[in-house]
């Protein structure tokens, strides 16, 4: 971590639940973690901006993706870490569980992907650089990361940092993270804001460099 963040103390990372990721996850939750707006507003932004008919990759996911259904894509590879969600989730082609905050390395090809996804999961990640790197290394030149979040999480489980931070400085934490992973533009949009109805959401988008 020392490398990746190296103005940020190590501790920022730790999690109250100090028990690995696998074991949390290993009952399936067949549940949504956002309101029917909050997942909505995803889907809307999906389908403006992630290319129809490209390859995508769905991390963090489980039985649903909020991809719109209307549209297709060569394949959505979808990663977590419970197997029965993820077979149960009919948007995916292919799906793995990994636990990111041991091995980041993704097993995907450089350059094999037209998008990658995150929908209120990056609070979980002990290694936000060096996944987000591992991102930027699987994407084709020029494609996009959308990294959504809320206020909804798992307390216990959220790194120290997060649990600390508000809205806005979530935003500046995420554009911290893609910034070092080598992101060549970044962009926040507010989807649903904070002190609405509802479940508020953002999304920080990050693009790849272009050849």
């Amino acid at each position: 971590m020392a490398q990746e963040l190296p103005d940020l103390p190590p501790e920022a990372f730790a999690k109250h639940n100090r028990e690995p990721d696998p074991f949390f996850y290993a009952q399936p939750r067949f549940v949504t973690h956002i309101d029917d707006a909050a997942i909505a507003a995803v889907t809307e932004l999906y389908r403006e901006i992630v290319p129809a008919g490209g390859d995508v990759l769905d991390l963090m996911s489980s039985w649903v993706s909020h991809l719109p259904d209307e549209v297709a894509y060569a394949s959505v590879t979808g990663h977590g870490l419970n197997a029965a969600e993820l077979a149960a989730n009919p948007r995916l082609t292919r799906h793995f569980v990994q636990d990111l905050n041991t091995e980041p390395r993704l097993p995907l090809d450089t350059a094999c992907l037209d998008g990658a996804l995150m929908c209120v999961s990056v609070q979980y990640l002990q290694r936000p650089v060096a996944v987000l790197s591992e991102i930027a290394r699987v994407l084709r030149p020029g494609a996009l990361a959308v990294i959504c979040f809320s206020n909804r999480r798992f307390p216990t489980k959220s790194v120290a940092i997060w649990n600390a931070l508000d809205g806005a400085g979530h935003a500046q934490l995420i554009s911290l993270y893609l910034q070092r992973a080598g992101f060549a533009r970044i962009e926040r949009r507010v989807l649903r804001p904070e002190g609405g109805p509802g479940d508020p959401l953002t999304a920080v988008i990050g693009w790849a460099a272009a050849v």
